[in-house]
């Protein structure tokens, strides 16, 4: 489930940053972003299992911030869980349309189609659900290792990566400039503890889970980039295409059916992601309603299925809404592009929260039991909170993609201001809750 909900990013998306600063430029980036996704996941670890329910960060930040922090870092997660998938979406469109040449005109239908389909997997059940993400996740890794194993003959960094470089000033301001889209790499990888509930022992499984899955990503992320870039056509066509393990293939394999085909199986990895991160978001929206801080109808569940089909319907409104939005005003960037740092918005605001979370949790709540400790701690943490903090700084100065960030903002500030005016006068004391009145009254709070 970890790799699985991140995965899409090897796959689409990540490329886009090479625009921003070149290969240099990302190579730093994707390390810059390896160190925070480090101090990320060892406080999850920690977190997760000394608070294993359902809402994820809504939870930590819950029990160590109040009711106002814990809906705010549910909200800013929110927003990450129901942009990533629109996200997604869109590069799968754009391998499929590769595939079977259909016009740019037909996206919105292949984007329609992927949420009709995958959305209707969630509702059917979670066992479905999680069995589907483990298949098209192990496929997608084959794919990048077939991509690998091929591409790493025809590797040449001097002749098609390193001569591109845009124009950004300096190494350093390249690699700020390609932060958010390093960020792609990993982004999804905290969604693991919103399957607490579902976890057989989650005392040991999320831990283990986010960690080896960290580790997994890391190797995979730097294959893909050095090797992506590092072959014909070369970066400075891998930085515009929406579907660029295509043209990798295209260049180990030729333009014949072998390489469509490939294409077609590397749409796996686009669909494991976009197949867990839905999980996510249904599980996500499913807590905070259940609490009452979003409306409580949405926390409804199936009459058969018992699955959150209210939350799932309305996070793929919500997402397939943005997307053909920001496809029909013709943003200064690419759709995907544009979709990605509205995404890294929510996601780098949830980081900073769940960070500050994790340090006034070791700080005041000391008695909580912790299954598993940090060998990072608060330095950790502290330190991935600083590089969220110039991520999101970051995600306003690019002008082809801020007015999206900035749309981002406001729905995020509309989010706060239902709170303010309604959403705080109806809250239930569903599990997240009561565990941390309970965590609260024990630490003398």
């Amino acid at each position: 489930m970890a790799v699985g909900a991140v995965i899409s990013g090897d796959f689409f998306g990540w490329n886009y940053g090479l625009a921003a600063g070149g290969f240099g430029g990302m190579i730093l980036a994707v390390a810059v972003m390896t160190v925070m996704y480090a101090g990320l996941c060892f406080s999850i670890a920690e977190m997760s299992p000394a608070l294993p329910h359902a809402g994820g960060a809504y939870s930590f930040a819950r029990t160590s911030m109040g009711p106002w922090g814990g809906y705010i870092t549910g909200l800013a997660e929110n927003m990450e869980y129901i942009l990533t998938p629109a996200v997604i979406v869109v590069g799968i469109g754009g391998y499929l349309g590769a595939v079977f040449g259909t016009p740019a005109a037909w996206q919105p239908l292949w984007w329609l189609l992927c949420y009709a389909v995958f959305v209707a997997l969630n509702i059917w059940g979670v066992e479905v659900s999680f069995h589907v993400t483990l298949a098209l996740t192990i496929v997608a890794i084959a794919i990048l290792a077939v991509f690998w194993t091929g591409a790493a003959p025809h590797l040449d960094l001097r002749r098609w990566a390193w001569p591109y470089f845009p124009g950004r000033a300096g190494a350093a301001s390249a690699t700020v400039g390609e932060l958010p889209f390093a960020l792609w790499l990993y982004l999804g990888i905290e969604q693991l503890p919103l399957a607490a509930e579902e976890s057989h022992n989650p005392r040991q499984d999320m831990p283990r889970g986010l960690l080896y899955g960290l580790a997994t990503l890391v190797a995979i992320s730097f294959l893909t980039v050095v090797l992506s870039a590092g072959i014909a056509p070369g970066a400075a066509e891998v930085a515009k295409s929406n579907e660029p393990l295509f043209l990798g293939f295209r260049t180990i394999f030729g333009a014949g059916i072998r390489t469509r085909l490939l294409a077609l199986l590397a749409c796996a990895g686009l669909i494991a992601s976009f197949h867990a991160i839905i999980f996510g978001y249904g599980r996500q929206i499913y807590s905070l309603s259940r609490a009452g801080y979003f409306p409580t109808w949405l926390s409804v569940t199936h009459g058969m299925r018992r699955t959150p089909h209210r939350a799932l319907l309305s996070g793929a409104a919500l997402g397939f809404g943005a997307a053909l939005a920001i496809h029909w005003t013709r943003q200064g960037g690419p759709v995907g592009a544009v979709l990605l740092n509205m995404a890294v918005f929510g996601a780098v605001l949830a980081y900073l929260l769940q960070m500050a979370s994790f340090i006034v949790l070791r700080r005041r709540f000391a008695h909580i039991e912790r299954p598993y400790r940090s060998p990072i701690g608060t330095a950790g943490a502290a330190a991935a909170a600083i590089i969220a903090a110039v991520t999101l700084w970051t995600l306003f100065r690019a002008p082809e993609y801020n007015k999206g960030v900035i749309g981002a903002a406001v729905w995020f500030l509309l989010g706060i201001g239902y709170y303010a005016a309604y959403g705080r006068r109806r809250l239930v004391l569903a599990p997240e809750e009561q565990a941390a009145l309970e965590h609260r009254r024990g630490g003398g709070m």
